[in-house]
């Protein structure tokens, strides 16, 4: 049997031990996991994943490789992966390199041979908290020396948001739109321009005056990393344009659309990842099964003091998953209706928008 050579140490000081691949380093980040069962490329290219070590809960990654056309970002942010049982023999007509390549590339760690199934349990009973991917050798003292020193930094959405303006155009446009970018996955694109859009992606610290002089019909607000309360500027943004164009969030953009109305938010127990979450529409009383990919909520007693109205609740655990004020034209959900590979039941969110536009 192959000897291990990798191992993760947590914080509390749990150690399991497994296999290397993909970038050859130690890397200290928060651990979490994902419940998806397919589209590891899409959770390894999200910015979301930003400073965070995810644990993959489906037992086989890898086995389809990495395609040229399916990464939500060009340069990915994700802090490492962690799996059960790692394929480098990829069986798929479009891929162009395997996983383990990927990773080497940018410079990303992995870890297989580890039972994610006891370490989900570990991270759903305590709670999701640093971890240390190291070598071997490393020993236990000197690894939680190392956790207790190193912080994780809370520049995320600095750190993935865009340096400068680029658009992506589409033939015969109708609308055009401003997305501010805190970690946009590419797919939000491709939906908006699909409805007939002409997308200005922008930095996170872009001003309300600058966003005003490209002249959009709308407002998006995207994804991203981190503790919404840290993007102050885009809090405030929202504050200074709701009201004067419709304006449509999605994760993040949620988080930060209910901040500047006045909400509270709060970082769940081990987040929500994974495209297996069902959420209640209490506009009409369906159900939609969403993918979803975050670490903090809106609380919903300090939306009673907002203009804000529910619009979705997550049903496995009550939290909020959509809010909507009528009068300013803005809304945002809490989940993916981009999400791909994912369901498509919540793709109506993007028609939406489209309709507040045409009004």
């Amino acid at each position: 049997m192959k000897e291990f050579n990798k191992k993760i140490v947590l914080e509390d000081g749990e150690e399991y031990y497994g296999y290397g691949f993909g970038a050859d380093k130690e890397t200290i980040c928060e651990i979490v996991f994902n419940t998806s069962m397919v589209g590891y490329q899409e959770i390894v290219s999200d910015p979301s994943y930003t400073y965070q070590m995810v644990v993959m809960t489906y037992p086989l990654i890898g086995n389809y490789g990495i395609t040229d056309d399916d990464y939500e970002t060009k340069q990915p942010t994700i802090g490492g992966m962690i799996v059960r049982e790692y394929n480098d023999l990829p069986s798929n007509f479009r891929y162009t390199k395997t996983l383990s390549e990927y990773l080497e590339e940018n410079d990303i760690p992995g870890i297989a041979g580890i039972d994610t199934r006891k370490l989900t349990r570990s991270i759903r009973e305590k709670g999701s908290r640093k971890v240390f991917l190291t070598d071997i050798e490393t020993s236990k003292q000197e690894a939680l020396k190392k956790l207790k020193e190193n912080e994780i930094p809370k520049d995320a959405v600095a750190k993935v948001s865009c340096k400068k303006k680029w658009y992506s155009r589409t033939a015969n446009h109708q609308y055009n739109i401003v997305a501010i970018d805190c970690g946009i996955k590419l797919n939000i694109i491709r939906s908006l321009n699909k409805r007939g859009c002409n997308v200005t992606v922008v930095p996170f610290d872009t001003t309300a005056k600058e966003i005003e002089s490209l002249k959009p019909d709308g407002i998006f607000l995207s994804n991203g990393p981190g503790d919404p309360e840290d993007v102050k500027e885009v809090i405030k943004v929202v504050k200074e344009l709701r009201g004067k164009y419709p304006i449509f969030g999605i994760c993040l953009g949620h988080q930060m659309i209910s901040l500047a109305y006045g909400a509270k938010t709060y970082k769940l127990k081990f987040g929500h990842r994974g495209g297996n979450h069902p959420v209640l529409n209490l506009e009409n009383g369906k159900i939609e099964i969403t993918s979803q990919n975050h670490s903090y909520a809106v609380d919903e007693n300090s939306l009673k003091k907002t203009n804000l109205t529910v619009t979705h609740k997550n049903i496995l655990d009550d939290t909020i998953e959509g809010v909507e004020c009528k009068k300013d034209k803005v809304f945002c959900v809490q989940y993916h209706p981009e999400s791909a590979p994912g369901p498509q039941d919540s793709g109506y969110l993007f028609d939406k928008f489209i309709n507040l536009l045409k009004k």
